[in-house]
């Protein structure tokens, strides 16, 4: 299975990068999902220093330290917490990351973060000080690489004008094609694109009608229950896994490099893998996508 490179570093990923937010906080649980995928292909882990106030982190350091080589490690700064008291406050200055990315190391059971992500970020950000940390942190070797992980798009283009980031995770599905207003200027840019939620809470899975229930009745986004329920139908009709077309749906444009879900349990881990062996969705299928679903600009943020 071909990798992807990230941006212009050194950094190949799989089509499908684990996202360990949901993960049970418990060793074994979490072991076998983490190692299952491992095996299967994997090779990149998403977490972030604010999940679970650092535990997250650590789990992932205890389950990885032994074959640590063989990943690519994404984590993220900017929430300045307090573990203790499980507060915390938005904190993108350079004293802030350079202390953070120590904690993380640490947690991690580990020397260098291969991607290093800004946890948000807003236009009123001190921006080139943030920016002059991640290229410090790469330039002593603690990080491989650095981006953000945002979806506001005065943020966005203010990386995209004033630093070398590599990568943006951004909401990208079916549901959810805001992003699709700027993916051909982030890989014209060699910025690549990590998509986060691409089953969108579940509403864009094999059991679809049951989270568009829990999650949805109240609407997503600009859609309402109503219309939620009527687009699935169409889905649905379809003899496919509704995980695999959501997943190969995000992964068409060539600005996304990978797409990052979520999984509880190796079952869940497994309805995923599928789609790292089967084909590209045809140009027609996409199209046929587009036309049961609405565009949405981004409309806060400009």
């Amino acid at each position: 299975m071909e990798k992807n490179r990230l941006g212009k570093s050194d950094l190949y990923v799989m089509p499908l990068t684990l996202g360990c937010m949901s993960l049970p906080l418990d060793l074994n649980e979490s072991s076998k999902i983490i190692d299952y995928a491992l095996d299967k292909g994997i090779n990149h882990l998403d977490t972030a220093d604010l999940y679970q106030f650092g535990e997250n982190e650590k789990m992932i350091g205890e389950i990885i330290k032994h074959r640590r080589e063989n990943i690519i490690l994404t984590t993220k700064v900017g929430n300045h917490f307090d573990s203790k008291k499980q507060s915390w406050y938005w904190d993108p200055s350079k004293e802030y990351i350079q202390s953070a990315v120590d904690a993380s190391l640490q947690r991690l059971q580990t020397d260098y973060i291969d991607l290093y992500l800004l946890h948000g970020g807003t236009s009123d950000d001190p921006i080139d000080e943030t920016v002059e940390a991640f290229e410090q942190l790469k330039q002593v070797g603690k990080i491989r690489a650095y981006g953000i992980s945002s979806i506001r798009p005065n943020v966005i283009k203010e990386y995209v004008r004033k630093s070398k980031i590599d990568a943006v995770m951004m909401q990208y599905n079916m549901l959810d094609r805001r992003p699709e207003e700027f993916l051909d200027d982030l890989h014209e840019n060699d910025i690549s694109v990590l998509a986060r939620g691409p089953l969108a809470k579940g509403m864009l899975s094999n059991h679809s009608e049951k989270y568009i229930e829990e999650k949805g009745k109240d609407g997503y986004l600009e859609y309402t229950g109503q219309e939620l329920k009527a687009i699935n139908s169409k889905f649905r009709n379809e003899n496919e896994s509704l995980n695999s077309v959501a997943l190969r749906y995000v992964l068409h444009h060539p600005a996304v490099k990978s797409a990052v879900f979520g999984a509880r349990t190796v079952e869940q881990l497994m309805t995923n893998l599928d789609s790292l062996f089967l084909p590209k969705l045809s140009n027609d299928k996409i199209q046929q996508i587009k036309n049961c679903t609405t565009f949405f600009p981004y409309s806060t943020h400009r």
